[in-house]
């Protein structure tokens, strides 16, 4: 369902409405109002995406003065760029003039930044550069109209942008993976391959498939031949817990088995969930492929492998499953009421060849396997989520314990930023 009729009766009063009812029957799904109503999808951009902290880019993806990615989120773009000294920035799409964006392909290298409509040139650390005859205007400063910069952090290779200019700390809540994500050496890493996948559907469906494996027994058949994660906690925990027993000797990584827990509501400020844990494979595999067999080198400092898989959660919109051979990050961006990007990147280790140490297609098979199956269901979903008659079931009390958990998030930033309106 790509176009949802606008709901000429719609309000904030309404949508108060709706939040006091789906708060005050926690543990079931939500009303569909929130995956159509055009207000609510206003009030989620700027209250919950654009107040947290996103996935943008890797280092390597920008490696050299001048180097650029756009990252584009709703309707807005932003360029991710590196400048003549290698400093890497943030910076939005948007001419200080009239607004045309100064950057139309997807990646590249410029020594600047020039608006196609009335030539004002940029450098790439926003810089305004020139504005044709504006000097003649009393008053106009350079200074004043560089192009607006985004909040940017630099995590073991992986950057995060915030466009809230009062973002809280990141780098704080991101230390407590230091240990466990630090033995892939990301820095150093390389992309593989990454696919952006243009789902149908409003982006919590899509963000609240990733969240919950409920479906994975019944979706994925070949993901859950190897991963535990399809299966209750109390039918696995012997088998985890030996996995995990030996995780730090056969990794070679001090504390590689350790977790950490603090997402949604309990991250330590908004938008900035901090999130690891390490799950098994079942016996007989290795990594996440086709086979289960690797696919790749190892990656960074690791020096077996244990069985298992490390589980991570960046701010609240990107996540990581990291085999010991390769990496596997996804990222889920809105794009528009019915629209979301749900990109999936590979990464391996910065040494290995394509066509030598992997091949492509195997790297990538399980995961471009899953995210088609998942684009099905969720497309799916979305269909009879909107439909009149859909009335919100029961969530499962383990396998959607952090879908609920992510629900609860979600409602109470919309509550309070109706709070904050009055």
């Amino acid at each position: 369902m790509k176009f949802i009729a606008t709901d000429v009766s719609d309000s904030l009063e309404k949508m108060a409405d709706r939040l006091e009812e789906s708060m005050a029957n926690r543990g079931r799904a939500i009303n569909s109002y929130f995956y159509r109503s055009h207000l609510v999808y206003e009030r989620e951009l700027e209250n919950l995406i654009f107040r947290s902290w996103l996935y943008a880019a890797h280092v390597s993806e920008v490696p050299s003065p001048g180097d650029y990615q756009l990252f584009e989120v709703g309707e807005d773009s932003i360029i991710i760029s590196r400048d003549e000294d290698g400093e890497i920035h943030a910076l939005m799409n948007i001419c200080r003039h009239r607004g045309a964006r100064v950057c139309e392909h997807a990646s590249g290298n410029r020594k600047t930044f020039v608006c196609p409509y009335h030539g004002w040139v940029y450098k790439t650390n926003g810089e305004l550069k020139a504005a044709r005859e504006m000097g003649m205007k009393e008053g106009f400063d350079k200074a004043d109209y560089g192009l607006k910069k985004v909040p940017c952090v630099v995590y073991q290779g992986l950057i995060f942008i915030n466009c809230d200019q009062n973002a809280p700390d990141f780098l704080g809540p991101l230390s407590h993976l230091d240990r466990q994500l630090g033995a892939y050496d990301l820095p150093n890493a390389k992309v593989a391959h990454k696919k952006s996948y243009r789902v149908d559907a409003n982006w919590k469906l899509v963000l609240e498939n990733y969240l919950e494996c409920y479906h994975c027994a019944t979706s994925h058949r070949a993901y859950a031949r190897l991963h535990t994660l399809k299966d209750l906690e109390s039918n696995t925990r012997e088998f985890v817990q030996a996995m995990l027993d030996r995780s730090d000797e056969v990794t070679g990584i001090d504390g590689m088995s350790a977790d950490y827990y603090a997402i949604y509501n309990n991250a330590e400020s908004f938008g900035a969930c901090s999130y690891t844990s390490r799950y098994g494979l079942y016996d007989g595999y290795l990594t996440g492929s086709e086979d289960g067999q690797p696919v790749a080198p190892l990656m960074g400092h690791i020096k077996g492998y244990d069985g298992g898989a490390g589980d991570y959660q960046m701010g609240p919109l990107s996540f990581m499953l990291n085999y010991p051979d390769h990496c596997v990050l996804y990222r889920f961006i809105p794009r528009g009421l019915t629209s979301t990007d749900m990109e999936v990147v590979w990464y391996v280790n910065g040494d290995a060849q394509e066509g030598v140490d992997y091949d492509i297609d195997k790297l990538i098979w399980l995961w471009h396997h899953t995210t088609l199956e998942d684009e099905y269901i969720i497309t799916r979903n979305s269909e009879g989520v909107n439909s009149r008659f859909f009335e919100p079931g029961p969530y499962h009390p383990e396998f959607e314990e952090t879908l609920q958990q992510f629900i609860d998030w979600y409602l109470q930033a919309l509550d309070n930023s109706l709070a904050s309106a009055q």
